[in-house]
C-alpha cells in the first residue's frame, strides 16, 4: 500500500525542531509520506537563528515539479518562504496543483527573528493567501498580514473575517498566545468550529506553527474533510507540547513522536 503523499515548501531547521524537519517528522508520526521543497537554510538552535540563507527561484520550482510530476501529492504545505519572488513563485505552483494547500503564513521564530522579509507581506496577502485551502496564522501573523490585535477570545471572529478577505478557504485562527486555555477558531465565514485544549505548562514549543499545519495537511491527505483535519492535528498537536522537552539552553522542541512513547 502506498501511503497518501505530502509535500512540505518551507526552510530548514539546522535544530531540527521546526521547518522541513519538524514537517517530516509529523508526517512520519501520521502516516503519510513526506517529502521536501527546501526554499532557505537557517543556522538554528534552540536559543534562535543566527543566520539564514535563501534559496534561488529556480532551485525551489525545480525540487516543487521533480517531486510533483513524478511522484504526485495529496496535499502541500508551506512554511517559510523568506521573499516575495519565493512566495510569488510558490504561490504560482500550487495553483496549479490539483492538492488541498495548507499555508502556515511563517514571519518570525519561536524566539523573534523574522524569516519573511517585510516587502513579502504584499505577496502573502494578494498571491499566497488565495490559494490556501487553509490558512493557519497565529496572533502575531494576524497583525502582520491584517493588522487586527488581538487582546481576548472575542477578537477571533474580527481577526478569522481580516484573513478571509485575502481569499482562503477556510482560516484558522491560532489563540495560542491568549491566557488561560488554548483556544483556536477555525471558519469559512459561515461555518465555526471552536477548539479548546488544556494550556501546558511547558515551555519547550519550538516548531508548534509548522508542526500543526503539516498535522492538518496530513489529515487532509488522507481524505478528512478540513474541520476534521484540524481537529485531529490540534489533538496530535496538544500531546506534543505536553511532551516537549529541554534541547540546548533555549527553547527546546515539541516531541513528534510522543504518540510513540505512550
Amino acid at each position: 500500500m502506498i501511503p497518501p503523499r505530502v509535500l512540505t515548501v518551507a526552510g530548514s531547521d539546522s535544530g531540527g525542531g521546526a521547518g522541513i524537519q519538524a514537517d517530516l517528522k509529523t508526517m512520519l508520526a501520521l502516516g503519510v509520506h513526506g517529502m521536501s521543497v527546501i526554499t532557505a537554510v537557517t543556522a538554528q538552535n534552540s536559543r534562535g537563528v543566527q543566520g539564514a540563507w535563501e534559496l534561488p527561484v529556480e532551485a525551489v520550482r525545480a525540487q516543487y515539479r521533480s517531486v510533483v510530476d513524478d511522484i504526485g501529492v495529496q496535499a502541500v504545505k508551506t512554511g517559510m518562504l523568506a521573499s516575495a519572488e519565493l512566495v510569488e513563485a510558490v504561490a504560482e505552483l500550487i495553483s496549479a496543483t490539483d492538492a488541498p494547500a495548507v499555508v502556515d503564513p511563517v514571519g518570525v521564530s519561536k524566539h523573534g527573528d523574522p524569516l519573511l522579509a517585510a516587502g513579502a507581506l504584499a505577496s502573502v496577502r494578494a498571491r499566497l493567501l488565495p490559494v490556501a485551502t487553509v490558512a493557519t496564522p497565529n496572533l502575531d501573523e494576524v497583525a502582520q498580514l491584517t493588522g487586527v490585535r488581538v487582546a481576548s477570545e472575542d477578537d477571533l471572529r474580527r481577526a478569522a473575517a481580516a484573513v478571509l478577505a485575502y481569499g482562503p478557504r477556510w482560516v484558522l485562527i491560532k489563540g495560542g498566545h491568549l491566557p488561560g486555555d488554548a483556544v483556536d477558531l477555525l471558519t469559512d465565514g459561515s461555518a465555526e468550529h471552536w477548539l479548546r485544549a488544556p494550556r501546558h505548562d511547558n515551555r519547550h514549543t519550538h516548531g508548534t506553527g509548522c508542526t500543526l499545519a503539516s498535522a492538518i495537511a496530513a489529515g487532509l491527505a488522507r481524505g478528512l474533510a478540513v474541520p476534521e483535519a484540524v481537529t485531529a492535528a490540534k489533538d496530535y498537536v496538544t500531546g506534543a507540547i505536553a511532551a516537549g522537552f529541554a534541547l540546548g539552553a533555549g527553547i527546546g522542541p515539541v516531541d513528534h513522536g510522543w504518540r510513540f512513547r505512550e
